[in-house]
């Protein structure tokens, strides 16, 4: 769903994220806040104040969210479901899994774990806000406790909602899994529920835009559109999990792979392989030995009128885990982790030889046809 991101901090094994796209929502935060709310709530501040209300209600709402999936991710690994770490966004946080749970119990405490902390957080921000509220109720750091009390109360309302892939929708599927004891059933009416609910959120948000309130109907639309997409993209990762589980990369990829030498010109590398093979990366190999790659992106790099005075041992990429895998790897990491790297090709690799390349394309047709048959056989 994101691409690499700003890395900002492990903590507990997990690593923490930020996409670029948070950086929008937290000057918009930042921005109501100072100029709309505490202004509102809070009269006779300067504007230097304000701003600074705003940017510390931003920086408590980030900590929020980080501790609300950081609860999903610790209970996640105590059941044994994998966590690559913890991604921020526009719409708020999210806990990236790489598999499903395995039972219905495991989804439930996993799910239901994040909104308790949300209201553990909220009332321990308004107790702190009430129990010293002569000192605190016409304070720049009183209206920040009461801001972010009130705010964590309302994320974890929000996200009880029983609409897939929110935490209430997880809480709807684990009770469906257990009732129906089939995880895909029950998964495609949670996410059905929560493709409706995206929806509704929709024309909710185009009602407020006519309406006149046109940044909060902006706001709502979006969040409806993503819901909306997030529970039909769902759906999808699961198909496509229970498709590739089992299966590995051996099935898929293809062997004797064309490769390229670290003597060859970049400018031959691009007439008679990249033109005419289509391909976005080759191994480059010297004496049977695997030396590393070499992609488009590499090739990019270098003036068109410049490259036949460059050898592609100038521009290999050498071996590592974003760019080579295993044979016996299991094909779902395999997807994974060209997602995760934004990937189409893999080396296949084998105690340090090549022994075959593996292609998005070629796991794309697999998944089709599978998917397609498994369909008609009902």
């Amino acid at each position: 769903m994101f691409g690499k991101g700003i890395r900002l901090f492990t903590i507990f094994g997990f690593e923490v994220k930020l996409d670029w796209s948070w950086l929008i929502l937290a000057l918009l935060i930042t921005w109501s806040l100072a100029a709309g709310l505490f202004p509102a709530m809070y009269e006779g501040f300067s504007t230097s104040i304000y701003w600074w209300m705003g940017a510390a209600g931003t920086i408590g709402l980030f900590f929020s969210v980080v501790f609300h999936e950081l609860a999903h991710s610790l209970v996640a690994r105590r059941h044994g479901i994998p966590m690559h770490g913890i991604t921020l966004f526009i719409f708020g946080g999210m806990a990236e899994m790489t598999e499903e749970p395995q039972n219905p119990k495991s989804e439930i405490y996993m799910a239901v774990i994040g909104p308790i902390t949300s209201i553990i957080i909220g009332l321990i921000c308004l107790g702190v806000y009430y129990a010293w509220h002569g000192a605190l109720s016409q304070s720049p750091v009183g209206g920040v406790i009461n801001y972010l009390g009130f705010i964590n109360l309302v994320l974890a309302g929000f996200n009880l909602i029983p609409a897939f892939p929110l935490d209430g929708g997880r809480i709807l599927r684990s009770i469906l899994w257990a009732t129906k004891k089939n995880l895909r059933k029950a998964t495609s009416i949670a996410s059905k529920i929560g493709s409706g609910f995206g929806f509704l959120l929709l024309i909710l948000g185009v009602v407020n835009i006519v309406s006149g309130n046109f940044i909060g109907g902006i706001w709502i639309f979006l969040i409806g559109l993503f819901i909306r997409g997030a529970s039909q993209s769902s759906y999808q990762q699961l198909l496509v999990r229970q498709a590739l589980e089992g299966e590995k990369v051996s099935r898929f990829m293809k062997k004797d792979p064309i490769t390229v030498t670290p003597d060859l010109a970049v400018d031959d590398l691009v007439e008679d392989y990249i033109y005419r093979y289509h391909h976005k990366m080759f191994p480059v190999q010297e004496d049977n030995r695997l030396r590393g790659c070499v992609t488009i992106n590499d090739v990019k790099n270098i003036k068109k009128e410049e490259r036949d005075r460059h050898k592609v041992s100038e521009i290999i990429d050498e071996c590592s885990d974003s760019n080579t895998i295993s044979p016996d790897t299991d094909a779902v990491e395999a997807l994974s982790r060209m997602r995760k790297n934004q990937k189409t090709r893999l080396m296949v690799v084998e105690n340090g030889n090549l022994v075959g390349v593996l292609t998005l394309k070629d796991m794309l047709e697999f998944l089709n046809m599978k998917m397609d048959l498994e369909e008609e056989l009902g």
